[in-house]
Parts: C-alpha cells; sequence; structure tokens
C-alpha cells in the first residue's frame, strides 16, 4: 500500500454549517452525544438526541404534512424530486465534506452516493406517473363491469439508514416514498446523522413541503422500536441479526416493510474471462468504502488455469492503492468508520493466518495514518473453520480460491445463507449469463462487481436467503410504499339471475359464459 508524503486530514465541518443541519432534526428531549470523524478523531458535532416525546412530535408533524402532500398531482410531487437532483450535483462538493468527514471514506467513493441519489432521483421523477397512474382492468362482465385500481400512500414511512452509505440509503429509500404520497421520519445512525440531515435541507430548497420529511436521532436500541411502533411502513438497511427484529415488530403490527441485510458476495472468474479487466474491476467491487458496503465481494472464485494470472494481477492492483484522509481526490481508500469494524477485520485476518491462510496483500492496520485504517487485504488459503469461510467481514478482506469449473464455481458461490449479490466474468457473455442465472443472489453482475445491477435504477435491488426481503428501485421499489384500491361499477344488470331466472339456470349460463372466456384467451 502507498501513502501520499503528507496527509492532509479532513478539517471539521463549520460550525454554522453543523447548527443549520441540526435544526432539521426533533430532538433535544434526551441527551445529547459526541460524534467524531473516524480518520482523523476531530469532534464533529454535540448530536442532539431524540425522546419518546420528539418521536410523536415528528409523527404527528409528518402526518398533518402527508395528508396534504397526498392530494398534490404526482407530476408535482416529482417536481420537487427533479430540482432535488439538480441540487445535489450543483452542491456535491458541501455533501461530499460532510459524507467523509462522518464516514472515514475516500473521496471517490463519497461521490458513489451522489450519483446514486442523482439516478435514483431521476428514475423517480421520470417513472413515479406512470406507475402511479389509475389502471383499469377488464371486469367480471365485459362492458357492464367497470374497474379501476387506484394507489393510495401507505402514510408514513419510516426510513431507519445505516453509518456505511448515509447519504445513497437515506434519501434514496425516501424519495420514492414522497413520491408516491407518504411523508417519511428518518432515523439515520448517529455517526452519519448530519448527512441525511442535509438532504432533508436540501429537499425543502427543492420545494418539499415543511414537516413532509422528519428525522429523529437516536441509537436503534433506545428508539427504534419506538419509530417502527408508529410507522405505516418500515425500510432498513443493516445487518441481518436486527432485521430480524425489525421483521418481528412490524409483523406484530401487520405493518409493511422492506430490509436489505448483510451479504458475503461471491465473484466468479471463468475460464475465458478478460483477466485484466477482472482483476481491475475486482478492485472496486472489493474495497469500496474500504469494504463496509453490504454489495461488496468478500469471497473470489477463480478457475485453475487462469488462477496464476488473475491474482497475480489482483494483488499487484491492490498493492498500488493509496490510502488516506483528504477532502479530496487525492487517496482511493479511506478508514474504517468504528473501531468494532477495525477489531472485527483484525479479528477475521489474524483467525485465517493464525489456522493457516495466507496473507497476499495488506494485512495491516495502519495507525500512522488514523485510528481505525486498515490495508486492503487478500487471503489465500482460507478454508472452513475460519471464521472468514463463512463470516460477513464488512471491511477491507477479500477471499481467493481455485476452482476447477463452471459447475464447481457455482456450488461454492450458493455456499452461503446470504443472497444479496455476485459476479461473473467471462468473455463468452452467453455462457456467463448462464452461469449468473445458477447463483442465488439477488443481483448478479456480468463483466461487472457491483454497480451495473445496482446503478440500474429502473430494475429492481433486494437480497435472498437472509440478505433481506422486499426490493428497492425500480417499479418494485416505488410500488412497495402504496396500497392499492379496487373500485368495481356495476352498471345496467346485476351480477345475479335475471329476474325469473333459475339459479341452476344462472349457473349453467355462467359455465357457458367461463368457456368462451376461456376459449377467447381472455382474462
Amino acid at each position: 500500500m502507498t501513502t501520499a508524503p503528507e496527509l492532509a486530514p479532513a478539517a471539521a465541518l463549520p460550525f454554522p454549517l453543523v447548527e443549520r443541519l441540526l435544526s432539521h432534526a426533533v430532538a433535544g428531549g434526551a441527551p445529547a452525544v459526541e460524534v467524531y470523524a473516524p480518520a482523523t478523531g476531530h469532534k464533529i458535532a454535540e448530536l442532539p438526541q431524540s425522546s419518546v416525546a420528539d418521536i410523536d412530535t415528528a409523527f404527528a408533524a409528518a402526518r398533518r404534512a402527508q395528508r396534504e402532500w397526498a392530494r398534490v398531482p404526482v407530476r408535482e410531487r416529482v417536481a420537487v424530486l427533479r430540482r432535488f437532483h439538480d441540487l445535489v450535483l450543483a452542491e456535491q462538493d458541501a455533501i461530499l465534506d460532510i459524507v467523509q468527514t462522518e464516514t472515514g471514506k475516500s473521496r471517490v467513493h463519497a461521490f458513489d452516493e451522489v450519483a446514486d441519489v442523482a439516478v435514483n432521483a431521476r428514475y423517480c421523477a421520470a417513472a413515479a406517473e406512470r406507475l402511479l397512474a389509475v389502471r383499469r382492468p377488464r371486469g367480471v362482465l365485459p362492458v357492464l363491469t367497470r374497474v379501476e385500481v387506484r394507489h393510495r400512500p401507505k402514510g408514513v414511512v419510516a426510513v431507519i439508514s445505516p453509518w456505511n452509505y448515509p447519504l445513497a440509503l437515506a434519501a434514496s429509500d425516501a424519495l420514492p416514498a414522497l413520491a408516491a404520497g407518504n411523508a417519511v421520519v428518518s432515523r439515520p445512525d448517529n455517526q452519519t446523522a448530519l448527512t441525511a440531515l442535509w438532504a432533508i435541507d436540501a429537499a425543502e430548497r427543492a420545494g418539499l413541503p415543511k414537516g413532509l420529511w422528519q428525522a429523529v436521532l437516536g441509537r436503534g436500541s433506545a428508539i427504534g422500536g419506538e419509530v417502527i411502533a408508529r410507522a405505516d411502513f418500515v425500510d432498513y438497511t443493516g445487518s441481518s441479526a436486527t432485521g430480524r427484529t425489525i421483521a418481528r415488530q412490524a409483523g406484530e403490527r401487520l405493518i409493511g416493510y422492506s430490509l436489505e441485510l448483510g451479504g458475503k458476495n461471491p465473484m466468479l472468474v471463468l475460464d475465458d474471462a478478460d483477466v485484466r479487466a477482472a482483476a481491475k474491476i475486482a478492485v472496486r467491487a472489493c474495497f469500496a468504502s474500504a469494504g463496509q458496503l453490504c454489495e461488496s465481494i468478500e469471497r473470489i472464485y477463480v478457475h485453475d488455469s487462469v488462477y496464476e494470472r488473475f491474482v497475480g494481477e489482483f494483488v499487484n492492483n491492490t498493492r498500488q492503492l493509496t490510502l488516506g484522509s483528504a477532502l479530496d481526490y487525492s487517496y482511493q481508500i479511506g478508514s474504517l468508520t468504528f473501531a468494532r469494524q477495525i477489531d472485527t477485520v483484525a479479528a477475521h485476518v489474524d483467525d485465517a493466518v493464525a489456522k493457516g491462510a495466507t496473507v497476499l496483500a495488506g494485512g495491516r492496520a495502519r495507525p500512522d495514518l488514523g485510528p481505525y485504517f486498515y490495508e486492503p487485504t487478500i487471503l489465500e488459503g482460507v478454508r472452513p473453520g475460519m471464521t472468514v469461510y463463512r463470516e460477513e467481514t464488512f471491511g477491507p478482506v477479500v477471499s481467493v480460491y481455485r476452482v476447477h469449473g463452471d459447475d464447481e464455481a457455482v456450488e461454492r458461490a450458493n455456499d452461503t445463507a446470504y443472497g444479496l449479490n455476485a459476479s461473473v466474468w467471462g468473455r463468452d457473455r452467453a455462457r456467463a449469463r448462464a452461469v449468473a442465472a445458477r447463483i442465488a443472489a439477488g443481483s448478479v453482475n456480468v463483466n461487472e462487481g457491483f454497480i451495473a445491477a445496482w446503478g440500474s435504477a429502473a430494475a429492481p435491488s433486494g437480497g435472498l436467503g437472509i440478505s433481506g426481503g422486499g426490493r428497492r428501485h425500480g417499479p418494485e421499489g416505488l410500488r412497495k410504499y402504496i396500497d392499492t384500491q379496487t373500485i368495481a361499477v356495476q352498471r345496467a344488470l346485476p351480477i345475479a339471475p335475471l329476474p325469473g331466472m333459475s339459479e341452476a339456470v344462472w349457473a349453467k349460463t355462467l359455465t357457458l359464459y367461463f368457456g368462451v372466456m376461456k376459449a377467447l384467451r381472455q382474462q
């Protein structure tokens, strides 16, 4: 790993900016907590915390605003999203500074969040009117039965977002909920609360009615249950363990939920792969945001015939990565965000090495750069019994394995309880697609790591197995925030025997009608 000679540590955020953003939080009824920049240790803010009374206030305001918002035509709602899209791009330097300061990630990976929000805002703005339009399916008796299917917003959606992608996962889940006519109450992680508050601030400057998007602050263990107890739908991104708890809480209230949880994502390098391209993209696929990404690759299965070439290229590329904490594009890899993350990474690597694995690149903490820096690490010789073999590391660690054919690669890729993302590399794209279709994952990228599927906002994204349930992005990601209402109007004749007709004749008449409709291939 390399670093520039002079480190340029992230500076503290301007006090007036912090104060302005904190004004958007419904908080202060509980003791404040101090938040520090992970890359430098500098104090970011005294973060007010929300009491139960604060949460009640936030939901009450959101419900009042939502009743008005639901009556606003969809075309006017999405106009706000278009202006929000423009603000995010125009003011990207400001939000990139906040994201970097709160997370410790490099600027190149912070920009991924700006791009994600822009893509999703644009998709929602373009697709919402079509997806939310009234449908008129065929009635039980054509002509006589007129049917309309209308869409009703859920009400107030709780968006519980994590610290690792604080802009993308706060804003890109809120936008379709707002487009569908809902209000949103966000509960961002304390570490990255200012990023979520910036998104609310920008949305209001783009024309979103005040009160429609609220934020409450506090640890999930302290206020998460209170938020779920008041919401009409819950959107959560985070660990599989917490996802199970939220599913139980939502299930008891019989409200809907969408969960994107953990991953132990595989990459398959087939024998005809472009090795150089695969090794180049693998760096980003494995180490984006220092590996603190649910979609990141943690396992790579390489065909024996190209194993040496791929690993040689991958190791060389990884060793050339630069680590640092400047608020610019000087460095490729930033810091981990918490002490617990670097502790987990070190424990997984140390356990593997103690049990016989080999470190091909990285494998060291870098306290000389900051308290939570850890070098991007490649392990070889990982086998069952090592913690890193099955458990999600959620850090800059990947294991490489030899395989001898497509069947073995698919079998080993599917040997996991997770099923979020996967990657397949091969020059024969038809063959690679066929391999991809055999992998049990919500998204599979061919000749890419994760961005091709994730960035295609018109297509759904989500997990199988313990990687979650429900989808974000695409039509599914917007329609999850609505309920449907069917209105059927019967004209002229009732659906019942005509005057003087017996029930037996009525049954025969319907039987004949059903047969005719089937012959005509009608619904």
